[in-house]
């Protein structure tokens, strides 16, 4: 987490733009529609986000498919391609729906867990801060949601009480990766040549972030959610220290640069989304980072996460305009900066010392709290 800051930082200093995704999932929500027909060019959020060109032409685009490629790669390396089906084929459906819960939440707060969350941070947008804790909320009530009977459904007894002899598989997988590895550096190479930087620049820090998240099996919703459920707070950490090192050198850049920090709007949609996200995310069963290297992994659940991701963001595109969300949950809000209302030096305080005092209370709670929610360290409760 602390290298991917530091890179989500250069990354910013080079392009001037922030690592994220789900902007470009809702872009390509915007295509789909255009390929059946549908007129969207006067849909106010689209605009916002931009349009220009295709998912293969814009940098944004390049940072999705690079994460993809760069998870896909260290997973052939390990040799740990599998095709994964549910045991419960609900979980396909639900999947769905938690895609499409974050999704939507995501668009509506402008940034999903990354651009409102780990690269919206450093960036010292108060947005941030408040779609921290909506999201934290949110997995709060998503993991009472994934708890209940209903949810889970019944369980399913099968025949045999001992363990299946797994077959070695037989070591192709890196071959692919190492052809697909140097297809991709090509592309690169070519972007290079080709004068096209930014889309090259794009493509080499997009892989960069793949193997990372796949390496570090970073997922944010494990952050929040073994909170609630087993106490473990490894990931909230992790999380939490690498917003520290990426603010300390996103300030950095921003003041050698003269550069203006990417600044969202501040409003009750960053609150609601953030709830929305964190119900979605843990019913989904991972966020954003979690669900691109799982679903390269080739867990089949995570498809359908991904296409829920997109129809819910691709809805809110909708009805930002045509159904008021807009006017009745953004328009009173304001884009607004630490830096600019404390100045360099105390924004950068500011956000280390409430970074610090996360840290400190998921050490406490995984101490106090490591087997759940209501259970102390080395308390027993017995169920009649």
């Amino acid at each position: 987490m602390a290298v991917a800051g530091i890179l989500s930082a250069v990354y910013f200093g080079i392009t001037k733009t922030v690592w994220a995704v789900t902007g470009e999932f809702t872009r390509l929500g915007g295509h789909i529609l255009e390929l059946f027909g549908v007129d969207i060019s006067d849909w106010a959020y689209f605009k916002l986000i931009h349009m220009e060109g295709t998912t293969f032409t814009r940098t944004d685009g390049w940072i999705v498919w690079g994460m993809f490629i760069g998870a896909l790669l260290m997973v052939l390396f390990s040799n740990n391609f599998k095709i994964r089906m549910p045991r419960q084929k609900r979980r396909l459906f639900q999947g769905l729906i938690g895609g499409f819960v974050a999704g939507f939440g995501a668009r509506m707060a402008l940034g999903c867990n990354l651009a409102a969350f780990f690269t919206g941070v450093p960036q010292f947008s108060l947005h941030s801060w408040i779609f921290i804790v909506a999201t934290a909320v949110g997995t709060f009530g998503g993991a009472k949601i994934v708890n209940t009977s209903w949810w889970k459904g019944k369980p399913v007894l099968q025949k045999g009480n001992t363990a299946s002899i797994v077959k070695e598989r037989k070591q192709i997988q890196p071959y692919i990766g190492a052809v697909l590895a140097l297809a991709y550096a090509l592309l690169i190479i070519y972007f290079y040549a080709a004068g096209k930087n930014m889309l090259g620049t794009a493509a080499l820090f997009g892989a960069a972030f793949g193997i990372l998240i796949e390496r570090g099996q970073i997922c944010f919703t494990s952050a929040f959610r073994d909170l609630w459920i087993s106490g473990r707070a490894t990931m909230t950490k992790a999380i939490t220290l690498g917003m520290g090192v990426s603010s300390i050198v996103t300030l950095i850049i921003i003041l050698v640069n003269g550069m203006d920090p990417v600044t969202k709007m501040a409003a009750p949609s960053t609150l609601i989304g953030g709830l929305l996200f964190g119900v979605g995310i843990v019913m989904a069963g991972g966020c954003e980072t979690g669900m691109m290297y799982r679903l390269m992994e080739g867990q089949v659940i995570f498809l359908p996460v991904f296409i829920g991701n997109i129809a819910g963001a691709t809805v809110l595109a909708y009805g930002w305009d045509h159904l008021g969300i807009y006017n009745a949950l953004v328009k009173m809000g304001k884009p607004i900066n630490l830096i600019e209302v404390m100045g360099p030096a105390w924004a950068l305080i500011s956000t280390l010392v409430l970074l610090a005092a996360g840290f400190l209370i998921a050490v406490i709670w995984q101490k106090n709290y490591r087997f759940g929610v209501g259970f102390k360290k080395g308390e027993t409760k017995h169920v009649h």
